[in-house]
């Protein structure tokens, strides 16, 4: 089985295990223990098998996800976890849907889809009408900027459907969910926000900035070595 469906079925599964108690036969402790242990044992074997760039890629990954998780649950509160502060498992699972959507964007790599959340454009248009989600708005306006000025917008498309389908999974189980209006800003919010997407498409566009840097550092640095031996 490739990692892809492996990490799939990670996230399809471990959420209802940590949400439901493994349907009430667990204790809740046990229950979470379990999915923080096989996530972060998945992340760790990913790491010992995997080559120098794609280790970079998974801690840059963890760098920015575990903050940014913190920030908008406890700090901004724009969401709430179902017992509290932020699960362990979360910030692997970032790593997980990260690198599923490349694999993703990858097998459709000669497939229109870079401009495939101008579908969910008719539902912006009614929560922004409504008044139910008007965040949708901005949401949908950063997806637009960085499919047409981010460096992988397949990867960002591709991430709006994905991120899409693992929130409506998980805030349905309960794990999660969005508070109805935004703080700071005066907007509302659905529970997902629909282009939530925006959020992970601006974390993987940080990630791949950030590993680009940290690759070419490297090579500078390899290059620098390099001279000073031969000199």
């Amino acid at each position: 089985m490739s990692r892809g469906w492996v990490f799939a079925l990670t996230i399809a599964i471990g959420l209802p295990v940590a949400a439901t108690d493994l349907g009430g036969l667990l204790d809740r402790w046990v229950a979470e223990a379990l999915v923080v242990v096989w996530c972060w044992g998945l992340f760790l074997h990913d790491h010992v098998t995997a080559d120098r760039r794609r280790r970079i890629e998974m801690w840059t990954v963890l760098a920015f996800a575990t903050p940014m998780e913190l920030f908008f649950s406890e700090v901004w509160l724009i969401y709430e976890y179902q017992h509290g502060l932020m699960p362990l498992f979360v910030p692997v699972g970032h790593w997980f849907l990260f690198d599923l959507g490349r694999r993703v964007a990858h097998a459709l790599v000669d497939r229109p889809i870079q401009w495939s959340p101008l579908l969910l454009l008719p539902l912006v248009v009614y929560g922004a009408i409504t008044g139910t989600g008007t965040v949708e708005v901005v949401l949908f306006i950063g997806m637009l900027l960085f499919i047409r000025f981010g460096p992988d917008p397949a990867l960002y498309a591709v991430m709006t459907w994905l991120a899409l389908a693992m929130e409506l999974w998980g805030t349905w189980l309960g794990n999660w969910a969005w508070h109805p209006d935004v703080p700071w800003l005066g907007l509302t919010s659905w529970n997902p926000p629909l282009l939530v997407g925006s959020f992970y498409g601006l974390g993987d566009l940080l990630v791949g900035l950030a590993v680009r840097w940290r690759l070419g550092q490297g090579s500078s640095e390899a290059h620098l070595t390099s001279d000073h031996d031969g000199a």
